[in-house]
């Protein structure tokens, strides 16, 4: 099992309801890649260094997670269609 962490930059333009929906959604689809969650950052809504789809701010959300390392790919294939997701990357991290 190797450790990831998923960062998923979301539309401020949606309503609360919504962007709890779409970041509940990325949660289900690491679990149902086999991945296990140890850890969700919120750090809320963030300056885009620059504007993406005429939007100047975001919502930023990093999930730590383990899994095997097939798990990114499917992943990243299945948030890159998520409808509100602007950005997404998923990265390993380093053992310490």
């Amino acid at each position: 099992m190797n450790k990831y962490e998923l960062a998923v930059v979301v539309s401020a333009k949606i309503e609360d309801d919504a962007r709890a929906a779409t970041l509940e959604k990325a949660k289900a689809l690491v679990e149902r890649f086999g991945g296990q969650i140890t850890n969700v950052d919120d750090w809320g809504k963030k300056k885009l260094a620059y504007e993406i789809q005429k939007m100047k701010e975001a919502y930023y959300y990093f999930i730590q997670f383990e899994a095997e390392s097939t798990a990114p790919a499917e992943i990243e294939s299945r948030i890159r269609i998520m409808d509100n997701v602007i950005r997404y990357l998923c990265v390993r991290q380093d053992e310490k």
